[in-house]
């Protein structure tokens, strides 16, 4: 594979998108953001089978409310029946009220790995040695042509030896860790023109307002509206009586309130990537479910995007009135069968018969 350096097993999973990211910065007329926006598409879309069959149980759990509200009309008052069935309705349709929490598990080691491949396509790696360790840092400085900066900051060039000891892994060159076909001859740019020379693999301070101390990421509100959006869509409606509403109505502001904070913390080229990652799971799960939960927004409710409430009440309806027309068909009585009408000559003359009585009565008075 040309990979110089390896340490498994991180490294199994770190590599590989490492060498992904820096052969997309390869390609012509690319620049680090692009290659993070592409790379980003490219990982979305290999992980989105798992993803689809996530949103469609989000979907049927969004067509179960009306019978949930029903075990909880029926139950009313009693929370630990509700739970229970409630959770019996879950499995009875196959659906898992926590998979909303899938997304952000499977891309935790995707992240840390992407924090990673931006920190040593940098070149400067942040390292802080204990006591044991400074001699032998010293010693690796000075063979593999490190550059001390400040702060613990070490300068890595692309390339170099790459026998370093087991801890100082992030101080290994650049080219020990990519495949032969993608070997750099210096360090990545992470500078991004059309960006206002924003650093990619730095924390963002061109996008960034100064807030009580703390850096207030444009890009980091943008990744947060997104990231409610994706979390409004999927999430049931608020109701006292379901604990699963509760919970998914904390992540609902939770989340983008840790994105933010993130954007505070992390190179800004982590939060590109997590909005366009939160992008095309927004798009997916309207491709899937329509706008779903999503609408009303701090009760606004537009004119082309109908509740999904009423959808659902109307689809009840239609069923309950068919069911109805088809009980009312079952007990209505069959109809009498036709009976041939009887022939002139068979049918009784009852007019000759009441003038015979009349003829009869009146002989027997003249008597």
């Amino acid at each position: 594979m040309g990979i110089e350096h390896f340490t498994p097993p991180w490294d199994v999973f770190f590599l590989p998108l490492l060498n992904l990211l820096v052969a997309l910065f390869q390609v012509p007329f690319f620049d680090f953001a692009l290659a993070i926006i592409v790379f980003t598409i490219v990982i979305r879309t290999v992980l989105a089978p798992l993803f689809v069959k996530q949103i469609r149980s989000q979907k049927e759990m969004q067509r179960m409310q009306p019978l949930i509200r029903e075990v909880q009309r029926k139950h009313k008052g009693n929370r630990q029946k509700v739970s229970e069935e409630t959770m019996a309705l879950y499995k009875e349709h196959g659906v898992n009220p926590a998979a909303g929490c899938l997304p952000v598990i499977l891309q935790l080691p995707i992240l840390f790995a992407l924090y990673q491949a931006l920190i040593r396509a940098s070149g400067v790696v942040n390292f802080t040695p204990n006591d044991q360790q400074r001699p032998i840092l010293d010693e690796w400085v000075e063979t593999a042509g490190l550059e001390r900066l400040a702060n613990n900051n070490f300068h890595i060039p692309a390339d170099g030896p790459c026998n370093a000891p087991p801890d100082f892994a992030s101080l290994v060159p650049l080219n020990c860790q990519l495949i032969d076909p993608i070997k750099l001859d210096g360090p990545v740019d992470t500078t991004v023109g059309w960006l206002l020379g924003l650093d990619l693999a730095q924390i963002d301070t061109v996008f960034a307002i100064p807030l009580f101390g703390f850096a207030l990421s444009a890009l980091a509100v943008i990744a947060a509206v997104l990231q409610f959006v994706q979390v409004k869509m999927t999430s049931p409606r608020p109701n006292p009586d379901d604990p699963t509403s509760s919970m998914t109505s904390t992540m609902m502001y939770t989340f983008p309130l840790l994105t933010i904070i993130w954007g505070g913390i992390f190179p800004s080229g982590l939060i590109l990537y997590w909005i366009v990652y939160t992008a095309y799971l927004v798009v997916q799960q309207y491709l899937i479910m329509g706008w779903g939960n999503l609408f009303p927004i701090f009760g606004w409710q537009p004119r082309w995007a109908p509740s999904p409430e009423a959808a659902v009440t109307n689809a009840s309806r239609q069923k309950r009135l068919e069911a109805d027309a088809d009980a009312d068909a079952k007990t209505e009585s069959p109809p009498a069968p036709n009976r041939a009408p009887a022939s002139r000559g068979n049918r009784p003359n009852t007019r000759s018969a009441h003038r015979k009585q009349g003829n009869a009565k009146r002989r027997g008075r003249k008597r």
